[in-house]
């Protein structure tokens, strides 16, 4: 197939790419800037130039292929009401230009905050319009409805920590910030849980997502089902050799900044039915095993 992906030369993208082009497809990757067109073009993907707010540029990206993922997304969260309209106008644009095809649009969201209670969340969770409070609900819900407009549209919801070389989310942030504070913290007792998954494992579910999902599909990017944050804490106070402390969930925000509003869900999820659909097995390390290796603890400069 020959597939247009948004967010081609990001994290997540970055590995896709790879991915489906060892599987034998074609890819066009959607650049913003020379620095990423350069990166495309030495994976071997072709380059189609434009941004989320440029539809027509998305517009024939997705009308000149067999299928799309869509993995950009601005991560401002400043402005993230405006992010979210500017994906679903973009999701809008990317199926309006496949419908009546049954090509593939399959797009990234997330399981955290899926569940309450500490029960682990299924595919089957958060699947009715406006049953999850996830703030990005509305693109999954979006997508899924372009399935009845003849789109094989689907929504792979990826564990909150994508982990692997080169990653600057969730688990880099929370070293950062035992770094500048001196002390590696986790909220309240530390036993709530997040689930994981290695950017190597995600790739390959995008993939046989665009080969395989049917339409209207859920599915889960998950390895670990639940990994306690107080582990991930205590791992990081040892590499970084620094004291390991509970901070009080009143204080969270203070401590952690910005990732104060997301470290203390647990939000442990499965992916036991992903796995029977597209017969998915991820093979990468867990995140523990990931964090031992050393590399999120390298010096930038190093």
């Amino acid at each position: 197939m020959r597939i247009f992906v948004t967010g081609a030369s990001g994290f997540i993208g970055s590995a896709v790419v790879p991915e489906l082009i060892g599987a034998g497809h074609k890819v066009v990757g959607l650049a913003r800037s020379d620095a990423s067109a350069a990166v495309l073009t030495a994976a071997g993907a072709e380059v189609q130039r434009g941004d989320l707010d440029d539809l027509g540029s998305l517009r024939d990206g997705a009308a000149g292929s067999d299928g799309v993922i869509h993995l950009a997304f601005v991560h401002d969260f400043s402005a993230y009401e405006k992010a979210i309209r500017t994906d679903l106008t973009a999701i809008e644009t990317l199926g309006a230009a496949l419908e009546g095809s049954d090509r593939p649009l399959v797009i990234a969201s997330g399981t955290l905050g899926l569940s309450a209670g500490g029960r682990t969340a299924t595919e089957k969770d958060g699947t009715a319009p406006g049953q999850s409070a996830s703030p990005r609900a509305a693109a999954a819900d979006l997508t899924i409805s372009l399935a009845a407009r003849g789109v094989r549209s689907s929504v792979v919801r990826l564990s909150p920590s994508v982990h692997g070389v080169g990653d600057h989310g969730f688990m880099a942030a929370l070293i950062g910030i035992a770094r500048a504070k001196g002390v590696s913290g986790y909220i309240g007792d530390g036993a709530n849980r997040w689930s994981a998954v290695h950017r190597l494992d995600a790739a390959r579910l995008f993939r046989l997502a665009a080969e395989q999902a049917p339409a209207g599909s859920t599915l889960h990017g998950v390895a670990d089902e639940g990994v306690p944050i107080r582990a991930v804490a205590e791992l990081i106070g040892r590499h970084l050799d620094l004291p390991v402390a509970a901070v009080a969930p009143e204080n969270a925000a203070e401590h952690f900044g910005w990732l104060g509003a997301f470290l203390g869900f647990d939000s442990p999820a499965s992916s036991a039915l992903t796995r029977d659909l597209l017969g998915w097995q991820p093979t990468g390390p867990g995140l523990l095993d990931d964090l031992e290796e050393g590399h999120y603890f390298r010096e930038p400069s190093a």
